[in-house]
């Protein structure tokens, strides 16, 4: 298992849409992909409140790969994500990195 960090940089003031298209979006997307998120955070303290982090168990980088090209090229999401974005960008960047949980980790 590898989890994915990914931290999305919101346009200041977007991250409660972007909040929201996660909620009633974007999950039932990934559920229908077969996307497993493994929890979402947002900053109470640190560089930025604007910030949204969330991890993703992968069963592989392939497992990703073929996962998240799907979810990616998905019709639905197309439109809802230019939808949601109407009034404008959301997110002004994304930082993503893949981890691989040690030995003595509470995650596997």
């Amino acid at each position: 298992m590898i989890y994915e960090m990914r931290v999305y940089r919101c346009v200041p003031g977007r991250l409660p849409a972007l909040l929201n298209r996660f909620a009633t979006i974007t999950l039932k997307l990934w559920e229908k992909h077969g996307i497993k998120q493994a929890g979402f955070f947002t900053t109470v303290v640190g560089e930025s409140n604007q910030d949204l982090t969330y991890f993703v168990a992968w069963e592989s980088l392939a497992d990703r790969e073929k996962k998240w090209a799907a979810f990616q090229a998905d019709p639905e999401w197309i439109a809802k994500r230019a939808e949601t974005e109407k009034d404008g960008a959301i997110v002004a960047n994304i930082v993503n990195q893949f981890l691989q949980p040690t030995a003595f980790s509470a995650l596997k």
